[in-house]
């Protein structure tokens, strides 16, 4: 009858470290979107004043800007398919 107890009671314990771990994925990807359009945000916001101050190098700072966004987001699609992994498997 103990034996059944303590059975009962880990599997409990092991359902609540399971939604809790859920929980903690879903805030793991929302944090990683807010960070990545935060900082998205930003390098748009500092390649529009540098295109204002100097317009003849639009187009190197244009190109820049466009890497450097495509990074954050590759980034951001990879914290995004751990935290599915963490939430799915």
């Amino acid at each position: 009858m103990l034996e059944m107890f303590v059975l009962l009671q880990v599997s409990e314990a092991a359902e609540v470290v399971s939604q809790w771990i859920k929980m903690g994925a879903a805030f793991a990807a929302v944090i990683a979107v807010f960070g990545a359009a935060w900082g998205i945000g930003k390098i748009g916001t500092t390649a529009l004043e540098s295109i204002a101050r100097q317009p003849e190098a639009a187009n190197d700072v244009r190109s820049s800007m466009i890497v450097a966004c495509a990074l954050i987001e590759g980034a951001t699609f990879f914290a995004i398919v751990v935290c599915l992994l963490l939430l799915f498997v």
